[in-house]
């Protein structure tokens, strides 16, 4: 490790300040839940390069975060602290974070889910595809593991399976933190940020203040590795037309019809939809109440006839309307429903997926803690959104995308069991840390019955109140006496489709200390009718 130190000043009351010559490309800073959050900030050249609040450890840290430093190589750096100055004779300079070694091989890392190598992250941003990578933003903290100085983090993946993590891409500014949004490509420079034959992406995004929230723009020339902001930030600011703090999110995409971009955003009690021709300038057109964050509208057909279309608009919680879409103004057709349930929030789908793929992809937020890790939350699996004809009309379907099949190893295959003889096959994988699961299950004598893993219920079909795990669901046949599950099981998490893809929830896979029982079919003679079993490999290795 080196540290070069040009100077330390302490005085009572201020903040305490080192000043060091930027050598390396990572700065180490060590982190300790026991003391408060206090500021502080980097000064390059007389003017402040950026502001974070910071738990730094003056003694033995819980766990060590990073700032990357690249763009400051070379430069000297006034580093000022409000807190505890003894933390600062700790941070160091190194070309590799501290715990690298042990990176994504910790006890709770998950294994073929997304997480940040440092700090917290929760909603996905700015999903899009250009130029052969899937880009993956998110709202992250560097700092900590917990909620806070919200920037955009980024990683890429060449098949929505392995990523690779970048540096930050978004960090607060004079209008705010950078809470949730979403980037486009603007191939046809409406903007005016287009760099000869290099079209701009742009993201579009809430800067989150103590009194207020705004909606910017920041546009990016390296396939979003280094931003710059618009200097006529901020774009929107409706604080006083909703009364309501509230204004943020802001999905953008392209309308061809009326060949105008078209913006939703989520304002007080709904979705709000705004047009632009040139991306900078707004115009208010129409609002949906009924919905509560990150909102989302895109079309698709139904049942994959490109002849006949619908449009579905849904927000952070998971339910949505089916409708119709003008350009300016969503009609809902239907009430609300739900798809998906338990730990998914906030999920966006990807923007600028080729016509050739045709997909509707989507990310959502993860809300499984990760405790005693210097790194907490994650992202689910990506998954195909797709509308299909169902006995209750057309309804919204979500089912892992194809190459999650790439990470199964070789597996197993029964069919025609009783639940002790799926159990007896099941119990040899009962400490496997990554495991897919696939089963049919039919009933008979049985009013309900289901998989357990160490206690924990994986799945629980209750035929007499139509419920799996506790929620109400109705398969397609109203006399069927089964159901199938695809479930998949990480080291901290569990995810579950239900009749592939009618229905899916997710949960913390919880630990098992006091419970020997491993895998338990249950249910008064019940039959498996199928049963397979696959390793799950690791994204990282």
């Amino acid at each position: 490790m080196m540290v070069i130190l040009l100077g330390l000043a302490c005085s009572t009351g201020k903040a305490q300040e080192i000043t060091l010559k930027v050598t390396d490309r990572y700065l180490n800073l060590p982190i300790s839940h026991r003391v408060d959050r206090s500021v502080m900030s980097f000064e390059v050249d007389g003017k402040t390069e950026r502001t974070f609040d910071i738990r730094l450890a003056p003694s033995t840290p819980d766990y060590w975060v990073f700032c990357d430093l690249t763009p400051l190589k070379g430069k000297t750096v006034k580093i000022k602290y409000t807190g505890n100055p003894d933390g600062l004779k700790q941070i160091y300079q190194a070309n590799k974070i501290a715990g690298q070694d042990s990176l994504y091989r910790e006890k709770n890392r998950p294994q073929f889910h997304f997480s940040s190598r440092r700090g917290w992250n929760n909603d996905p941003n700015g999903l899009i595809y250009y130029d052969g990578e899937y880009h993956l933003f998110y709202q992250h903290n560097p700092y900590e593991r917990d909620w806070g100085n919200m920037h955009w983090g980024h990683a890429v993946s060449k098949d929505l399976i392995h990523w690779q993590e970048l540096p930050v891409a978004l960090y607060p500014d004079h209008c705010g933190t950078a809470f949730s949004g979403s980037a486009v490509i603007d191939y046809d420079n409406t903007a005016g940020f287009n760099k000869g034959n290099t079209p701009a992406m742009i993201a579009i995004y809430t800067a989150d203040s103590p009194d207020k929230q705004v909606q910017c723009l920041a546009y990016s020339h390296d396939h979003g590795r280094t931003w710059t902001k618009y200097a006529g930030n901020p774009l929107i600011d409706s604080k006083a037309k909703w009364n309501s703090k509230d204004t943020r999110d802001p999905k953008v995409f392209w309308y061809k019809p009326n060949r105008e971009w078209v913006l939703v955003l989520n304002e007080r009690d709904g979705h709000s939809i705004y047009t632009s021709t040139n991306l900078k300038d707004w115009t208010y057109r129409s609002h949906v109440t009924g919905f509560w964050e990150c909102p989302e509208l895109f079309e698709l057909p139904v049942d994959g006839d490109p002849a006949h279309t619908k449009w579905v608009m849904y927000g952070a919680s998971g339910t949505y309307m089916i409708g119709s879409f003008d350009g300016r103004t969503f009609t809902p057709e239907t009430g609300k429903y739900y798809y998906v349930t338990g730990s998914q929030y906030a999920a966006q789908t990807y923007t600028d997926i080729p016509a050739s793929d045709g997909r509707r992809i989507q990310i959502g937020w993860g809300r499984i803690s990760h405790p005693d890790m210097p790194f907490n939350m994650m992202m689910l699996l990506p998954t195909e959104l797709t509308l299909r004809t169902t006995k209750e009309g057309i309804r919204l379907f979500s089912y892992p995308v194809k190459e999650v099949d790439n990470l199964q190893a070789d597996g197993n295959r029964w069919s025609s069991l009783t639940a002790s003889e799926a159990t007896a096959k099941l119990r040899p994988f009962s400490d496997a840390g990554c495991l897919r699961i696939k089963t049919t299950i039919r009933f008979s004598h049985a009013t309900d019955g289901g998989l357990d893993l160490f206690g924990q219920q994986l799945m629980k079909y209750d035929l007499n109140f139509n419920q799996v795990n506790g929620v109400f669901y109705s398969p397609e046949n109203p006399s069927s006496m089964e159901i199938t599950a695809d479930i998949f099981l990480d080291r901290t998490s569990v995810e579950v489709f239900i009749d592939w893809g009618a229905y899916s929830y997710s949960m913390e896979r919880r630990p098992h200390d006091h419970n020997k029982e491993g895998f338990l079919f249950w249910g008064n003679n019940i039959e498996v009718k199928n049963l397979e079993v696959y390793p799950m490999k690791s994204i990282w290795f």
